[in-house]
């Protein structure tokens, strides 16, 4: 019951507002005319399709907004690709940890290795902070930003030695 109640209700809803809004406005101009005269003005003023890093020249705040969103992106990608490979793997990760360490990597390897894994995780963690002042509304000066991102790079180096020669 309440179903058809709502239903005629609706169908006479829509028949009374089509007796107030029944007066069609003539259209000036399609949205087509207005992105083609867009377009064609761009071309004349030989603008680039979409503003890119190449349209830019490189600061300080972008190169660590860009390495941000970078590290975070190729450790989801790789911590995503090394638990989905040692799932499929026959064996448990003990059995593949020896069989690296029964290769005798020089330690120099070993150092650099470590490193590529935690540099990119120091440096989004540390850099996850600013980005948390930045949405707190600290630092957006320039002279707070450029410190801030060489202290985050230094901390970062420091906090990535200690996870290195100490672990």
């Amino acid at each position: 019951m309440a179903l058809l109640i709502r239903s005629l209700g609706c169908k006479n809803l829509l028949r009374q507002q089509a007796l107030f809004f029944n007066k069609k406005l003539p259209m000036t101009s399609s949205a087509y005319d207005e992105m083609s005269n867009f377009w064609k003005k761009n071309r004349e003023l030989e603008r680039p399709m979409s503003p890119f890093l190449s349209s830019y020249k490189p600061h300080l705040a972008m190169m660590t907004s860009l390495a941000h969103r970078i590290s975070g992106v190729t450790m989801s990608l790789a911590i995503s690709g090394v638990a989905i490979t040692l799932m499929c793997l026959p064996s448990d990760f003990c059995t593949y940890f020896d069989m690296i360490k029964d290769l005798n990597v020089p330690p120099l390897i070993i150092y650099a290795f470590k490193y590529a894994l935690a540099g990119p995780v120091t440096y989004h963690y540390l850099n996850g902070f600013r980005h948390l002042a930045w949405d707190g509304g600290v630092g957006f000066g320039l002279k707070e930003l450029y410190k801030s991102a060489y202290f985050v790079m230094a901390l970062t180096f420091a906090v990535a030695s200690g996870f290195v020669f100490l672990m």
